[in-house]
C-alpha cells in the first residue's frame, strides 16, 4: 500500500553516533563497554530505580543494556549518551525513545548519578541533545514524559523549556503501580 507522505527524515540519516558538546565543559558521548560499572551505580540508585522499570544487577547485564543501545542506534530506534565531564567521567545519561522517523519524533529520557545532582547537569546536557535533533537530526518534536509524583524531572523539564502538554490519567506503571504522567514537549522552531 503506497504512502502519501515520504518519512519526514530518510531511513539511513543516523551514521556514527556523534559526540555533542555540553556548556560549561561537558559532554555527550556514546556509551563505551568500560562504563559497565557507572551504569550499574545508576541503576542501583533507589532515585533512579523509582522511576524506572528494570535493575541491572551485574557487569554483563550493564555491557548487554551499553551494546543494546549502540544496535538501537544502527537501526535508527532510539539513541542514548553518557553526560561525561572533562575527565570522561560519566555523570548520567540523556537520550530518544521511540524515534520515528516517519513522524520525526522521539521520546526524551535522562537520569543523573547521586554524585552530581544538584549542579544543573540534566538541564545542560537536554539542551545540548535537544540542539542536536532538532538541527542536525531534523526531528519536529520531542516528547518528554514523567510522573506526576516526580518533582524533579519536571523542573528539568520547566528548565530546559519543554512546556507542560498535558497529564495522561494512570499512563506510566513504576514498582509501585499506576502514576499518571506529565507530558511536557516541544516542537522545532523551524
Amino acid at each position: 500500500m503506497p504512502l502519501l507522505v515520504d518519512p519526514a527524515i530518510p531511513s539511513g540519516s543516523f551514521q556514527a553516533q556523534p559526540r555533542l558538546e555540553v556548556e560549561g565543559g561537558l559532554a555527550l558521548r556514546p556509551w563505551q563497554p568500560g562504563d559497565a560499572a557507572a551504569v550499574r551505580t545508576a541503576f542501583g540508585c533507589p532515585e533512579i530505580q523509582r522511576w524506572h522499570i528494570r535493575r541491572i544487577d551485574s557487569d554483563d547485564e550493564a555491557v548487554a543494556w551499553i551494546a543494546d543501545f549502540a544496535q538501537r542506534w544502527s537501526d535508527e530506534t532510539a539513541a542514548s549518551w553518557a553526560i561525561v565531564d572533562v575527565a570522561d567521567v560519566v555523570l548520567g545519561q540523556v537520550g530518544l525513545r521511540g524515534i520515528s522517523l516517519f513522524e520525526a519524533s522521539a521520546d526524551i529520557s535522562y537520569w543523573v548519578l547521586p554524585s552530581a545532582r544538584g549542579a544543573g547537569v540534566a538541564v545542560r546536557a537536554l539542551h545540548a541533545l535537544t540542539d542536536w535533533a532538532f538541527g542536525t537530526a531534523g526531528m519536529n518534536r520531542l516528547d518528554l514524559h514523567h510522573s506526576t509524583r516526580n518533582l524533579a524531572s519536571c523542573r528539568v523539564a520547566a528548565k530546559a523549556s519543554y512546556p507542560l502538554e498535558a497529564t495522561l490519567s494512570r499512563s506510566m506503571r513504576h514498582t509501585d503501580g499506576w502514576h499518571d504522567a506529565h507530558l511536557h514537549a516541544r516542537t522545532s522552531p523551524g
